[in-house]
C-alpha cells in the first residue's frame, strides 16, 4: 500500500477563507484518506474586498495581485504548517483563488499559483490545476468530481454547497458534473446589507416571505435550460443575478427567503431530470450545509435523502479533493475528467513546482 501526506489548500467564491486540511491518502486499488489537522484562516476585511472587485483590475494590476497574493498565501501556509507541527508532506496542493472564469473565452484565471510559491513555504507546491483544461476546449470547472469518483462512490450524488452550487454523478458509465447555481456567493451579498457577514442557519432567510415574481424570474434564466458541461463564475453573478434581484425593490429578508427557495428548486429539479424515479442518497457538503433553511427546502422532495456528514468533511471536502488531485498530478495520473468539462480528452492536469528545484 503506498501512503501519501500532503496538504490541501481551497480558496472558495464565498470568500470565507483559505481551507487548510492535512492528509494522509492511501492507496490498495482504492483510495483511501484520513483528515488529520484542518483549519479555515479567515480573510482580513481587507482582503475580501480586494478579491471580491478583483475581477475589475487591469492585466497589469491583476500581475501585481497574484505576487501579493502568492505572499500572503504563503504566509497561511507556513502559519498553518508550524502550529501544526507538520512534517515530511510529499505536496502542497493549492487550488489558488479564482479571480475570472471566462472559458467560453478560452480563460480562467486563479492567483497564488506561481513558482515562488514552493521556495516561499519550503515545499513541493502542485498547482493551477483548471488552466490547461481551458486549452483543451474545457470547461476547467468543475475539477472535483473525480474526488467524488474515487472517495465517495457510495453515493448516488454529491452535493457542494459553496459559492456555487455543483453537483457529480455517474451516468452511464461515466462521470457527469456541473455548476448548479449560485450560493453563497449571492446569499452572503444580501445578509452583509442587514450587517451578518452571512445568514446563520438560515434564520434571516426562514423569516421571510416569497416573492412568486422573483422566483418565476430566477428559476427562468436561460443557463437553467442548458445542458452540462456547464459552469458559473462571479461575473455572472454580478451581471445578471444581481440586478435581476435588485431590480424588484425588495427586502433583504425576502430576498433569502426567495433566493433560498430558488436554489433549492434547481437542485431538486436538476437531479429529478437526471436521476428519476429512484430514492436518491445525496452527500451535501459546503458552507451551505449549515444553512438549516436551504435544507429544509431541499428535503421537501421525499424521493431525495440528502445526508449531511461530519463536520471535516463538510467544510475540507474541496481541499481534500485538492489534495487528491495533487498526488494524482504527481503519479502522472488522469486527474481531469473530459466527461465534466467537456474538455477533448482526460487528462492529468496541473503544474509541478519542486522545492529542491526553487532553490538552485
Amino acid at each position: 500500500m503506498k501512503t501519501y501526506k500532503v496538504l490541501g489548500v481551497m480558496s472558495g467564491t464565498s470568500l470565507d477563507g483559505i481551507d487548510l486540511a492535512e492528509i494522509q491518502f492511501s492507496f490498495d486499488n482504492k483510495w483511501h484518506f484520513e483528515l488529520w489537522h484542518c483549519q479555515t484562516i479567515s480573510y482580513s476585511k481587507e482582503w475580501e474586498t480586494i478579491l471580491k472587485n478583483a475581477y475589475l483590475k487591469s492585466k497589469p494590476e491583476l500581475s501585481e495581485l497574484n505576487e501579493q497574493y502568492t505572499n500572503y498565501l504563503a504566509n497561511s501556509v507556513n502559519s498553518f504548517i508550524e502550529k501544526n507541527k507538520i512534517t515530511q508532506l510529499d505536496a502542497v496542493c493549492s487550488h489558488g483563488h479564482t479571480i475570472l472564469h471566462e472559458p467560453q473565452n478560452n480563460y480562467t484565471l486563479q492567483i497564488g499559483n506561481l513558482a515562488k510559491l514552493s521556495k516561499l513555504i519550503k515545499q513541493n507546491v502542485v498547482c493551477d490545476f483548471r488552466v490547461q483544461d481551458v486549452e483543451l476546449g474545457g470547461q476547467g470547472a468543475p475539477l472535483v468530481p473525480i474526488g467524488d469518483q474515487l472517495l465517495f462512490s457510495n453515493y448516488d450524488i454529491c452535493l457542494n454547497l459553496g459559492g456555487f452550487a455543483n453537483i457529480s454523478f455517474e451516468q452511464h458509465g461515466k462521470r457527469v458534473a456541473f455548476d448548479n447555481c449560485p450560493v453563497n456567493t449571492v446569499l452572503n451579498h444580501y445578509a452583509l446589507q442587514l450587517g451578518k457577514p452571512f445568514d446563520y442557519n438560515g434564520d434571516i432567510s426562514r423569516k421571510g416571505k416569497l416573492n412568486t415574481k422573483l422566483l418565476a424570474s430566477l428559476n427562468n434564466l436561460e443557463y437553467y435550460k442548458k445542458s452540462p458541461p456547464k459552469s458559473l463564475g462571479i461575473e455572472w453573478v454580478v451581471n445578471e443575478i444581481i440586478p435581476l434581484i435588485n431590480s424588484f425593490c425588495l427586502s433583504p429578508e425576502v430576498v433569502l427567503h426567495t433566493y433560498s427557495v430558488h436554489i433549492a428548486q434547481i437542485i431538486t429539479q436538476d437531479i429529478n431530470r437526471y436521476i428519476p424515479n429512484q430514492k436518491t442518497n445525496v452527500l451535501v457538503t459546503g458552507g451551505g450545509a449549515y444553512n438549516g433553511f436551504v435544507i429544509e427546502q431541499l428535503k421537501k422532495n421525499s424521493n431525495i435523502n440528502f445526508e449531511i456528514p461530519s463536520p471535516k468533511v463538510i467544510e475540507f471536502k474541496e481541499a481534500l479533493i485538492f489534495g487528491l488531485l495533487g498526488v494524482l498530478k504527481l503519479n502522472n495520473k488522469i486527474n481531469v475528467l473530459s466527461s465534466v468539462t467537456g474538455s477533448t480528452k482526460n487528462h492529468s492536469s496541473g503544474k509541478v513546482f519542486y522545492y529542491q528545484n526553487a532553490i538552485n
